[in-house]
């Protein structure tokens, strides 16, 4: 039988895995987003972690700047098929 690709796969692991080698709390994430005109307090960053938050591109785009990583390391080593 046939793989089927999983609805909504989470990158959230990822988002933590790479704000903590860029040794940033969420705190300082959100506050730098603000700085930059994005509107997010460190509850959505805290949810975005777990996966129950959608991301938008615009703050996926950030997070890949601020943490210095192209954004397809966000979705690295993820499971696609159930």
């Amino acid at each position: 039988m046939a793989n089927r690709l999983k609805q909504d796969i989470c990158i959230g692991e990822n988002l933590k895995k790479y704000r903590k080698k860029a040794g940033m709390s969420q705190e300082h994430v959100a506050a730098k987003l603000q700085v930059q005109g994005i509107d997010i307090v460190r509850e959505i960053i805290s949810q975005m972690e777990l996966g129950k938050c959608n991301i938008r591109i615009s703050v996926l785009l950030a997070l890949a700047e601020m943490y210095r990583v192209p954004v397809a390391a966000f979705f690295a080593d993820l499971e696609r098929y159930e």
